[in-house]
């Protein structure tokens, strides 16, 4: 996908204008209602500096229903008004009578932030845009929009009403989170720019092989380098003998179905995978650095990459011209097997176009002080694995409609 294919904040004669803003400013928040890290508020400051002579409506979730953390928007209220120095005006409504009113009265530079979407039952029924768009939701609040921007791109993954519905009958473009998401992604897919590579670990074992399947085949990657447990289902894919422990720890996870697939990986795209050669054991809390091939006699889990592999992982991401990272290549909470996912993260800032997809290794890329030395850090965390998979993403989706439709 390309900018072509969706309309952004340049696209619209905004100025006096009435926004409808999808924003995803879900925090992690404590028992008492605090918001703990305040990153995807941040986040969304750009675009909504942007939109300062309208009048700007806010939609926004807090987690979901059944969650201790499933509550008001009235703390993001509160945050959003100390980043941007101007008065938010939180409405404990979303389309009723109240919200309705407080809309019709806006004046330009307003700012309003809605009650959370997902307080309404529908929001989160997988729908198409067409029929979230005769919604209740929709139909009573499109009449007072201008226009809709959608610049929540960690949940459009979802086929949920907020994302699609508007888009149906308004002018819907996207705002700059969401843009430059799509731009920053499409660099490490498309592959333009070379070498090109993808370093995949985390727990997520058949996120990783979905990811790496659609990049390999698509011949624009020149290499996947494979660490954390993907790394360890790919050593038992190339009949590297783990060990009963790190065998087991496999299969309890669920993951041995994806040896087969691993292996298929392997058979197809040989030249182009690499997996550890020497990787950290954890005795006792002590790391121990061994080859691949004493894994059966040591027989203790594995807990980080080697040495060696990380001095020649870190050599290719170094050299590349565009490397996107996603999950840490070891147990990076604790300190004594921190050590890959750091000089991983380290060597890509010294690539030229550096790309760190959204979760864990996003945040590891923040916890050690690196987050300003990368090209782009992805928002979303399921939203990132999918769009990197080279599937097509609903709230995107329904963005590129709307332009085809009303173009």
């Amino acid at each position: 996908m390309t900018v072509k294919d969706f309309l952004t904040i340049n696209d619209f004669d905004l100025d006096g204008k009435t926004i409808l803003l999808r924003a995803d400013l879900n925090s992690p928040m404590d028992p008492e209602g605090n918001i703990l890290d305040d990153l995807r508020i941040k986040s969304h400051i750009q675009t909504i500096n942007e939109l300062i002579n309208t009048k700007l409506v806010i939609m926004a979730h807090q987690s979901r229903p059944g969650k201790n953390d499933f509550t008001t928007m009235q703390s993001h209220s509160i945050k959003l008004s100390e980043y941007l120095d101007r008065r938010i005006h939180y409405i404990e409504d979303i389309f009723g009578t109240h919200a309705r009113n407080t809309i019709t009265k806006m004046k330009k530079g307003d700012i309003v932030l809605l009650e959370n979407v997902r307080f309404f039952s529908e929001e989160t029924i997988e729908r198409s845009a067409e029929a979230h768009s005769n919604s209740h939701m929709v139909k009573k609040l499109s009449p007072l929009i201008d226009i809709y921007l959608n610049d929540a791109f960690a949940v459009s993954h979802r086929s949920h009403l907020s994302l699609m519905g508007f888009t149906e009958l308004l002018p819907a473009g996207a705002g700059r989170l969401m843009e430059k998401e799509i731009l920053a992604l499409d660099k490490g897919i498309k592959g333009t720019s070379h070498p090109n590579i993808f370093v995949l670990g985390g727990a997520k074992v058949d996120d990783s092989l979905k990811v790496a399947e659609s990049v390999l085949s698509s011949g624009n990657v020149d290499k996947v380098l494979f660490t954390g447990i993907i790394g360890t289902v790919l050593l038992i894919a190339s009949n590297v003998d783990v060990g009963q422990v790190n065998y087991d720890f496999i299969k309890n996870q669920g993951y041995i179905d994806q040896v087969d697939k691993a292996k298929e990986l392997l058979k197809r795209y040989n030249s182009k995978i690499k997996y550890p050669s020497d990787v950290a054991l954890n005795n006792k809390n002590k790391r121990i650095d061994v080859d691949i091939d004493e894994l059966k006699d040591q027989n203790l889990p594995i807990n980080d990459i080697g040495l060696e592999t990380i001095v020649y992982f870190s050599k290719e991401i170094e050299n590349a011209h565009t490397v996107v990272l996603n999950g840490p290549a070891g147990i990076s909470e604790v300190e004594q097997f921190a050590l890959g996912t750091l000089e991983i993260i380290r060597a890509a800032t010294k690539a030229t176009y550096s790309i760190a997809g959204g979760g864990h290794i996003a945040a590891e890329v923040r916890n050690y002080g690196y987050e300003d030395r990368f090209s782009h850090l992805s928002t979303g965390g399921g939203a990132c694995i999918d769009y990197l998979s080279g599937e097509k993403l609903p709230g995107i989706e329904a963005l590129k409609n709307s332009y085809y439709n009303k173009s």
